[in-house]
């Protein structure tokens, strides 16, 4: 093993060049994770604001603390796209990327003169990412691609909530993170066959509508052959029994996975009713669905008359996956949490500390990590039209002069 002076040994992704022209989520979480883990990803904002998301929720001297999150490990330079002159210095830096990560509507990157032929005459081996609501074709592209409608079209939002009541959503941006996580897959996946199977550069096209249909498990067989329709089901997920919510004694609710076989004996027997465990009607998961209601009653008849602490211990001695519902005031009190590094303390440009969350997933030999956070609009200016592209003060000076960048 390495002492600890060691040099760390490269991040995974080091020598890898992405452009991200996105903004707010899906796309600059694509480039966040690639930037986790050692990409040179160079942000390209509009100048005078920067990306919005740089003003979106929580503002503390002027800068969302969100921006910290997205934007670390990220170079920031200004470029204002209308233009065309700030379109040629992007090209240039097209020319010189591995990657493009874009989530403008459809068509606009075409308009621009860096659609996919013109990247291809550019740079061959450059890959472009196109994130959007609902992809680059068929007759819904043309459609503003927000994540909160692509989540009504790809099934998530039917399926949320309960039976009684109208289909609700998490409260977080899900859509987006991904779409952003099928857009570095995607990524990745063209990489390899790039420089490993000796292909091109080549388009990623990825839907808002279509990750979150990758996550809808079985329900297309299920409704072609049987005419089955998942519909809400609250706390509970169809077809898995026992898997819910209880509430406890003091107020609080504990989750319950008890749908494996011996798990569920195991179960039956901390609740009091060894009967229910030795009862060949239950014994599979599918009998367990049909007798769902009976089930639940018996363990919530149990959780009711106990205070959450005594209930989470009584079922983690006996195996039983249990757990509580989190905040994230609860998370940063977790042991567990800080054992695992999911926490950093980073400090921003107005040399405030912050603290930011870890990135998954953990590479034990060659883990990602953050190098400095989102930065102020712009910050790397001169290091990328100066030293990358070879721009001499003047040319630089006057594109900032025309408002180009």
């Amino acid at each position: 093993m390495p002492d600890s002076t060691s040099v760390p040994p490269p991040r995974p992704l080091h020598g890898l060049r992405v452009l991200e022209l996105g903004q707010v989520l899906a796309g600059p979480f694509c480039g966040a994770l690639l930037a986790w883990f050692g990409a040179e990803v160079i942000k390209v904002e509009p100048p005078g604001g920067g990306d919005p998301l740089r003003t979106w929720r929580h503002i503390e001297d002027g800068t969302s603390l969100w921006w910290y999150i997205l934007g670390r490990n990220k170079k920031s330079i200004t470029a204002d796209l209308r233009q065309e002159a700030a379109r040629d210095v992007v090209r240039q830096l097209i020319a010189r990327s591995d990657v493009v990560i874009e989530n403008f509507r459809p068509g606009r990157m075409e308009e621009w003169g860096m659609g996919p032929d013109d990247i291809a005459r550019l740079n061959p081996r450059t890959i472009l990412a196109r994130v959007s609501g609902y992809g680059q074709t068929g007759p819904y592209a043309p459609k503003p691609g927000y994540a909160s409608v692509a989540e009504g079209y790809g099934g998530l939002r039917y399926v949320t909530g309960f039976p009684d009541r109208p289909p609700a959503r998490a409260n977080l941006s899900l859509g987006d993170s991904i779409a952003g996580l099928h857009a570095a897959l995607g990524i990745l996946t063209a990489v390899y066959h790039r420089d490993v199977n000796g292909g091109a550069g080549q388009v990623v096209d990825v839907a808002i509508v279509e990750g979150i249909f990758n996550l809808m498990e079985s329900m297309v067989p299920e409704f072609a052959s049987a005419g089955i329709v998942r519909e809400r089901h609250g706390s509970k997920v169809s077809g898995i029994v026992p898997s819910s919510t209880y509430p406890c004694g003091d107020g609080k609710y504990i989750i319950i996975g008890g749908n494996g076989d011996s798990i569920f004996k195991r179960l039956m027997r901390v609740v009091g009713r060894a009967d229910l465990a030795e009862d060949p009607r239950v014994a599979r998961n599918d009998g367990r669905v049909a007798h769902e209601a009976e089930i639940d009653d018996a363990i919530e008849a149990w959780t009711r008359a106990r205070p959450f602490a005594d209930v989470l211990a009584a079922l983690e001695a006996a195996g039983v996956p249990a757990g509580p519902i989190y905040s994230v005031a609860d998370q940063l009190a977790d042991p567990h949490f800080q054992a695992r590094g999911l926490f950093e303390d980073v400090t921003v440009s107005t040399g405030k500390t912050v603290t930011l969350p870890a990135l998954a997933p953990r590479l034990v030999d060659t883990p990602g990590g953050t190098d400095w956070p989102g930065p102020p609009l712009g910050a790397h200016n001169d290091e990328v039209y100066r030293d990358l592209l070879g721009l001499d003060e003047a040319a630089v000076a006057a594109l900032r002069d025309s408002g180009a960048i």
